[in-house]
């Protein structure tokens, strides 16, 4: 499987995918119809179908164009009765040119998000996080809980360390300033962050990213870490919470208003 962003809005990523041995594409949230067309039609493909992380238009746009003109199958959240032809909750799984994917219900940005996770013995390990799990942050909680967005992050976390992690997106190197704020020693990710800012000095992605290196830098993922903690609540000017959920919130809190 092939896996190209294409660039939208200010700085979204659609996913597309394709295979060597077809002729058809899938994309992931299509918030815009237009950059999806030109693309197809550069590399002469046939839109075979779409998956959804969540309800956002800049991820749900584009589906309704698309959807009438390739009459391709369409499959996300259950709720949106309008767009898709197959709904699903967590635990499903849809096969995408050949390759199975396993849904993962991920609460907290939205409610109704949902994650799409690849495991392959020939191929690498893909994860489609959509707005939940960022390079080097997480989705801000519009509708779901700081616990629902730590739960559904500790579930992506715990997937095998090598799994490419393709959000939705470029918002790298503004999620590491803060983290830098929080863990300014951090060698890993003082390393991530210049190979990051020499790649989009080049206009180039800084995704995938992979769940070794979120572990390694992502502060919404090392709440248990004192020094992370620690800066969060005096960016906040209030005492360090007593539970990680308390850390977590705080974290969240410091990055909305950073």
């Amino acid at each position: 499987m092939l896996i190209h962003p294409i660039p939208a809005f200010n700085d979204n990523y659609i996913w597309i995918l394709t295979d060597n041995d077809s002729s058809q594409a899938w994309v992931v949230d299509p918030g815009d119809a237009k950059p999806v067309l030109a693309y197809l039609e550069a590399h002469k493909l046939t839109l075979a179908g779409i998956l959804i992380t969540h309800h956002h238009p800049d991820h749900t746009g584009g589906v309704a164009k698309l959807k009438k003109l390739f009459n391709c199958h369409v499959a996300g959240p259950a709720h949106l009765v309008k767009l898709i032809d197959q709904a699903l909750v967590d635990g499903d799984t849809i096969s995408v040119l050949g390759r199975e994917f396993e849904v993962i219900a991920t609460p907290g940005h939205t409610l109704d998000h949902l994650c799409y996770f690849s495991s392959s013995q020939e191929e690498d390990k893909i994860l489609f996080s959509g707005d939940t799990l960022f390079r080097g942050g997480c989705g801000r909680l519009f509708e779901g809980s700081p616990k629902q967005m730590l739960d559904s992050l500790e579930k992506l976390a715990q997937l095998p360390q090598d799994t490419l992690i393709y959000c939705t997106h470029e918002y790298t190197l503004a999620n590491y300033s803060f983290a830098l704020s929080l863990d300014e020693n951090n060698e890993n990710l003082i390393r991530y962050e210049q190979e990051c800012q020499d790649l989009r000095a080049q206009n180039l992605p800084t995704l995938p990213s992979k769940i070794s290196i979120e572990q390694e830098v992502n502060p919404f993922l090392r709440a248990h870490i004192d020094q992370v903690s620690n800066n969060a609540a005096k960016q906040l000017d209030q005492e360090v919470g007593k539970t990680k959920d308390a850390r977590f919130t705080q974290i969240r809190k410091a990055k909305d208003s950073f």
